[in-house]
């Protein structure tokens, strides 16, 4: 069987739309518990969890963008999902410095986790 250029080019091209669809599609939804602080401190000070609340809602403040470090140690980066995006830190600033239940769908890309958060929820303090 002999597939011309044109031929190819066309299969590739519906092969590649039906991929972008189906990833978007298929996004499992997840249930993250964690912690929501700045993410240059879950990066560069490696913290387990925020200094304080008033330290994750300072530097959110000031333009840092908040993630929830789960449980696990994953940081998820919460990320609309409409075009134009836009920055999450309104959803996240009432829980800044807080345990947090999330869900919604993940994505993942290379090394990193994203999250629409179609939930939040603080968690109640342990004893």
């Amino acid at each position: 069987m002999k597939i011309t250029v044109i031929g190819a080019k066309m299969m590739f091209g519906v092969l590649l739309a039906a991929a972008v669809c189906v990833s978007a599609a298929d996004a499992p939804t997840v249930t993250v518990k964690g912690y929501v602080l700045d993410s240059a401190c879950a990066f560069t000070k490696g913290l387990s969890k925020p200094i304080s609340k008033q330290c994750a809602t300072s530097c959110a403040n000031a333009g840092s963008p908040l993630v929830i470090l789960s449980d696990d140690g994953t940081i998820y980066w919460p990320i609309a999902d409409t075009t134009p995006s836009s920055g999450q830190n309104a959803k996240l600033l009432p829980f800044a410095g807080e345990k947090v239940t999330a869900s919604g769908k993940a994505y993942q890309r290379g090394g990193s986790k994203a999250i629409v958060i179609e939930k939040i929820e603080a968690q109640a303090a342990q004893k």
